[in-house]
């Protein structure tokens, strides 16, 4: 029986263009999606845009525009972006549409009813880059607010509260109780150090004197709603048969989905997504079996240091795609870094994973074997000789790559699918088909590689379509295999006797050093 999978990602926030770590993010969630496909699973992707704040409304007024108009020239550039790489998304979230703000409205509306929020008058620091009032918690040893806030300033002013605090134990219980909520585990654990020292409620909005560009209260006119309270809830307004309670919405095709997973940087674990999120979503009313699993990945580095546009080290995914294709840069980004952890960005690091996996290994096992099977056999392959040596061999990568997939460990799937490329080409060294042809006495012998060869390559062709969909389909075009590329076809034999395969191209052409620009 087929699963269902509702997969989200943050959504990314047009205050600046896409850079490397939001290319990588977006396609990772497209490859699991891809993958759950495979295995015939029902699936949902979402993504989209973050849009309201301050640093947008500052950002537009820098450049004389209005923040609309500012805010619709970057989601172009997000929607470029995933279109080049092939990101295929079913839903998309923009949190200026009509939809999310009548879902956020509804929402508030039954907090503040609930007396889950109230208005109090506060003075504190307040990270501009956040967005948010900072307390003692934030201060380093030094007695300092550190890097990551940016620049802090003193505030007083009167705005409304979330009585985030009051929810503190039943989210440490929550976390003690659902060990896999956050993956990987050390991320769970570092969000329950973070929970146990919380120590006041959050402020969920901001007046209107200096923020206009928001989500009006819905029941006071002069504040809108600080953006990490709008944006979280895009998960939920976009959804499926989208949640609003308050708007009394039949939720039946909401549950069918919910809940989500969804891929998160471990920048914004803590405190938005591990702690925000999951307590607005205890608040109204999701139990406990309802919340979200967040799959938190790394940073993408140069130099050890992490990519941003204030170092000036910003890596442009347009300008690699554009360069080396599509396909080589999803390539790199799934097998380059292990899901959870950071990693060093570096383009002679994709250009010798490419050239090395892709081009040596995969490419040139599709190329020797379709040539060697027109030569010797005018293209036909013929079952011949009982098991291969490469049908364990082939059952072995499938189910590790199965295995790693399932636990979204990208990197490590494509290392069991490159082994079993490797292992074929040294299958070709040993068995050395072309002394076969020679010897007709060894005519079977030379049917019963050249088949294992096929097969070999059919496999590999399915298990790679998550990562890379169109040479997938290119070598299987070329093996003539006209049938569903599913997991369930990755099994040995489905390449019948007496097949005739396809002409071999270049699917794979090796990328020159020479084209790399460090």
């Amino acid at each position: 029986m087929a699963d269902r999978f509702y997969i989200c990602t943050a959504i990314d926030y047009t205050n600046s263009a896409p850079h490397i770590g939001h290319a990588y993010e977006k396609i990772l969630a497209d490859v699991l999606a891809r993958y759950h496909r495979l295995k015939g699973d029902e699936v949902f992707y979402l993504t989209g845009v973050d849009q309201h704040g301050q640093k947008v409304q500052q950002s537009a007024e820098k450049q004389g525009v209005a923040p609309e108009q500012f805010v619709s020239e970057v989601t172009q550039k997000f929607v470029a972006l995933w279109e080049k790489l092939d990101v295929r998304y079913d839903g998309w979230a923009a949190t200026i549409e009509p939809r999310h703000k009548e879902g956020v409205q509804a929402l508030l509306q039954r907090l503040f009813d609930e007396g889950q929020l109230y208005k109090a008058t506060e003075g504190g620091y307040y990270s501009v880059r956040q967005e948010q009032f900072l307390t003692d918690k934030e201060r380093g040893p030094d007695g300092e607010f550190g890097p990551e806030w940016g620049e802090v300033e003193f505030r007083e002013e009167e705005n409304y509260y979330f009585k985030l605090a009051q929810h503190k134990e039943w989210l440490l219980s929550l976390l003690d109780s659902r060990t896999d909520l956050v993956v990987p585990d050390f991320r769970q654990l570092e969000l329950r150090n973070a929970v146990e020292k919380i120590a006041g409620d959050l402020c969920i909005s901001r007046p209107k004197s200096r923020l206009s560009w928001g989500i009006e209260l819905p029941f006071d006119r002069d504040y809108v709603t600080y953006v990490w309270f709008d944006a979280l809830l895009n998960y939920i307004t976009f959804a499926p048969g989208p949640y609003s309670s308050a708007a009394g919405t039949n939720l039946g095709e909401f549950h069918r989905w919910w809940p989500a997973i969804i891929v998160i940087g471990k920048d914004i674990l803590i405190p938005a997504h591990g702690i925000y999120w999951m307590i607005m979503l205890h608040a109204v009313g999701f139990t406990d079996a309802d919340m979200p699993r967040l799959l938190v990945h790394g940073w993408w580095n140069m130099s050890g240091a992490k990519i941003s546009k204030s170092l000036g080290n910003v890596v442009d995914p347009l300008a690699l795609a554009d360069k080396y294709g599509n396909e080589a840069l999803r390539y790199y980004v799934m097998s380059d870094i292990a899901t959870g952890r950071d990693s060093d960005f570096s383009e002679e690091r994709l250009i010798a994973r490419y050239n090395g996996d892709l081009a040596n290994s995969l490419g040139n096992l599709l190329n020797r074997a379709l040539n060697m099977a027109h030569r010797y056999r005018g293209g036909v392959v013929r079952q011949a000789g009982g098991d291969s040596p490469l049908r364990a061999q082939a059952e072995s990568a499938v189910a590790a790559y199965q295995r790693h997939m399932d636990g979204a460990q990208v990197h490590a799937a494509l290392a069991a699918v490159i082994d079993f490329a490797t292992s074929c080409n040294t299958y070709v060294e040993m068995t050395a088909p072309w002394k076969l042809a020679k010897d007709p006495e060894r005519a079977e012998t030379l049917d019963h590689v050249l088949y294992a060869l096929a097969e070999a390559l059919r496999v590999i062709a399915i298990l790679i379509v998550p990562v890379l969909p169109k040479a997938a389909q290119e070598v299987l075009t070329q093996l003539n295999w006209k049938h569903d590329a599913t997991l369930a076809a990755a099994r040995w034999g489905g390449i019948t006797d007496g097949h005739a395969l396809g002409k071999p191209s270049p699917v794979f052409p090796r990328i020159e050093k020479s084209e790399a620009t460090v």
